[in-house]
């Protein structure tokens, strides 16, 4: 049975792919809460992935690294520990899982790692500068890493749109604004977390052998299309 690490499992996005990967494979979480769900192939570590020491385990095939932040404010509100923390939880908490897994993952089975990025990279966005400056860092790791552990392991990344978790809940708090956010999608929809989790199962899935270095939009068309 394939062993996959989720690091941030509990709620979200990372929830989601919890359950899309526990029918099939041996689920290894990592994150502060417990999901709310128990299963044979689930077992979860309570740790902060910044400040506690990373559990030891045997093996592992996948790496999936869900932590992120939406943290919207005008430049003029934020300060450098804002922009500190976001690089933080999305890169640095990245950089150390990878680098503590990095020998056990080396011998596991089409081995891979998924990162999160966002939409707000490549789609310049007000009130995103903290947040797009972190996963644009998650995005030129993915791009290094994926040149420097080539062949032996995969590693890409999804930048989703806005996606209905408890992390955007106040951006999506009545029927008129989530009318309003689909609205600006040109295919009218945003996302949700089980189209991301799918994706994230084609990604460290045999299917996707090919594909290295390679940052996803998840997107309903916001970045590339104008209509």
């Amino acid at each position: 049975m394939e062993k996959i690490l989720v690091i941030g499992g509990s709620r979200g996005i990372g929830s989601a792919i919890v359950l899309e990967q526990l029918e099939t494979k041996q689920v290894y979480n990592i994150s502060r809460t417990a999901p709310d769900i128990s299963h044979p192939n689930l077992i979860h570590f309570a740790a902060d992935i910044l400040k506690d020491p990373l559990p030891e385990i045997e093996k592992i095939d996948a790496i999936i690294y869900c932590p992120g932040s939406i943290n919207l404010k005008p430049i003029s509100s934020l300060n450098v520990d804002d922009f500190r923390n976001d690089f933080e939880i999305n890169v640095v908490g990245a950089v150390k899982v990878i680098q503590h897994y990095l020998p056990v993952l080396k011998r596991g089975a089409n081995p891979s790692v998924v990162l999160f990025s966002t939409v707000a990279v490549k789609l310049g966005m007000p009130f995103h500068a903290s947040v797009a400056a972190a996963k644009g860092g998650v995005e030129g790791l993915v791009k290094s890493l994926g040149a420097e552990l080539a062949p032996a392991i995969r590693i890409n990344a999804i930048a989703p749109t806005i996606t209905e978790t408890t992390l955007s809940a106040s951006i999506l708090r009545n029927e008129r604004m989530k009318e309003n956010m689909a609205e600006r999608h040109p295919l009218k929809k945003y996302l949700q977390p089980q189209e991301v989790a799918k994706m994230a199962d084609f990604l460290i899935s045999s299917a996707s052998a090919s594909i290295s270095g390679q940052i996803f939009q998840m997107d309903y068309g916001l970045v590339s299309f104008k209509i």
